[in-house]
């Protein structure tokens, strides 16, 4: 199969670029100069053996972002894309910001770390850090979504070329409606679904109301959708930084570590580390 090399980040020299090219022999270099960041492509690529794989590694590690993928793959591939919400399309953990409300901000993200490196199991995990919120005024959650909620860095020109090319999106967050509901309207998603905070008389009760949304369900829910807009799995996109993303990554055609832990990051076939969410743009590239 021939491959293509995408090269990306604010380090990326020619230098560099043409050093990756030469493991590759017969391939062609293109400098993408329309991307937001210093980006090339290798394209001709025949599929590297371990050595080359070091190589490459070595070579990029600490330096830029690199995704080798089928030469063929572009948007035309791809009909859905599916994303994380916390620490991934935001820049924060929902959860640790309302629990600051509360002075609790380091015992609750002590736990939220331990279940995205799947360290926890992630069901435990949410009703024990969920408890720990009991009481708090619902007015908090508002409060975090206007003073603390931010996209991560190129999440709108990423999502308004999905939009541009027909692929619809999913948000699919271990998080809390609250918060997924107004992503979904504000970034102008398709599809958003995550837990339910349970509220008694306008306080957090300590609870999650109904099933958790955990990493078998994020996974079931890609597929769900796949099937209704007549696509495969191999048809969708998962971007994702925890432990509870991988099963849906790893059900996916291309799947994204943004940002990721370190699991994450072994795992999918590719991820961003020195690019915003916009580095998508060079993968898909015609």
């Amino acid at each position: 199969m021939s491959m293509k090399l995408i090269l990306q980040g604010p380090s990326c020299t020619q230098a560099l670029a043409q050093a990756c090219a030469a493991l590759f022999p017969g391939s062609t270099l293109q400098n993408f100069a329309q991307f937001p960041y210093q980006t090339w492509r290798i394209t001709d690529c025949a599929a590297p053996g371990d050595a080359q794989r070091q190589q490459l590694q070595a070579l990029c590690e600490g330096v830029c972002d690199y995704a080798l993928l089928p030469q063929s793959m572009n948007w035309d591939s791809f009909g859905l894309l599916v994303m994380d919400m916390d620490s991934t399309l935001i820049t924060i953990e929902c959860i640790d910001e309302i629990a600051d409300l509360q002075g609790l901000k380091a015992q609750v993200s002590e736990i939220t770390e331990a279940a995205m490196r799947g360290e926890l199991d992630f069901d435990a995990s949410l009703k024990r850090r969920v408890a720990l919120l009991q009481g708090l005024p619902q007015a908090a959650l508002q409060q975090v979504y206007e003073e603390r909620l931010r996209f991560s860095p190129g999440a709108e020109n990423m999502l308004a070329a999905m939009r541009a090319h027909g692929v619809k999106t999913l948000l699919v967050s271990g998080g809390f409606t609250f918060f997924t509901e107004r992503v979904k309207a504000q970034m102008q998603l398709d599809y958003a679904h995550a837990n339910q905070l349970g509220v008694a008389d306008g306080k957090l009760s300590g609870q999650v109301e109904g099933e958790i949304l955990n990493a078998a369900k994020k996974r079931d829910f890609l597929q769900h959708y796949c099937a209704q807009l007549g696509i495969t799995a191999q048809h969708a996109i998962a971007m994702g930084d925890g432990a509870n993303d991988l099963l849906m990554m790893g059900a996916a055609g291309l799947s994204v570590a943004y940002h990721a832990k370190p699991r994450v990051k072994q795992q999918a076939m590719c991820g961003f580390d020195h690019v915003g969410m916009d580095g998508m743009l060079a993968l898909l590239a015609y």
